[in-house]
């Protein structure tokens, strides 16, 4: 669960989840948990539904390829798919340094998602498809909760309960994705206003998130 928690640098640490944005246009933190179930059943669900797919294309024969195309094909954000490749880069150099060995099936991609890389690090780790899509959705959940806590100071215990208020939203979508197998399966779930706020905030000159 480290190698996609927000703490460390290779996944979220310098990630709001599209928060900062939101905030910065109107959201206030009482609308945050509204704001986390939307990103679950949408952008969240996507990359959820890549690492799966990831995780069982990575095998051999597979053809990852495929999975990157398909999540990107459902990323229309060029700043999400951006800060995702991002996050992919620094996983994949992390990854490589533990077990290179590993990272095989991602030889012939340039620049896979942050979800493509995190499906073939699970397959190779052993992770069960439904705990990956878990970790997906969970480490979302608490990478907005932190940044809120940077960007609108307020008592660490609401932002605790905030994420466990989110855990069954977490288990549903872990439930929706964990049998996928293929690219065509990945979720079509797209949310604009996030997608609006994503590319608003890759402009901006005064932010404390890269996205």
């Amino acid at each position: 669960m480290l190698l996609a928690d927000a703490r460390l640098p290779a996944a979220g640490h310098t990630q709001s989840g599209t928060v900062e944005a939101a905030l910065a246009h109107g959201l206030t933190t009482h609308d945050v948990p509204a704001y986390l179930r939307t990103r679950l059943r949408s952008v969240t669900l996507v990359e959820a539904g890549t690492a799966v797919v990831a995780r069982h294309r990575a095998g051999p024969g597979g053809k990852l390829a495929e999975v990157d195309v398909a999540w990107a094909a459902r990323t229309p954000s060029s700043a999400l798919r951006q800060a995702s490749r991002s996050q992919g880069r620094a996983l994949r150099r992390l990854a490589g340094a533990l077990w290179p060995e590993g990272l095989t099936p991602l030889r012939d991609l340039a620049a896979p998602s942050r979800a493509t890389v995190l499906g073939v690090v699970a397959g190779h780790l052993g992770l069960p498809a439904g705990s990956l899509a878990r970790l997906v959705g969970y480490d979302d959940v608490q990478t907005v909760c932190a940044a809120v806590l940077k960007l609108a100071p307020m008592d660490p215990a609401v932002a605790t309960g905030w994420v466990a208020a989110a855990l069954p939203e977490v288990t549903a979508l872990a439930t929706q994705v964990a049998d996928l197998t293929t690219p065509d399966q990945i979720p079509s779930v797209g949310c604009p206003q996030i997608e609006v706020w994503a590319q608003a905030h890759s402009i901006t000159s005064r932010r404390l998130f890269r996205a």
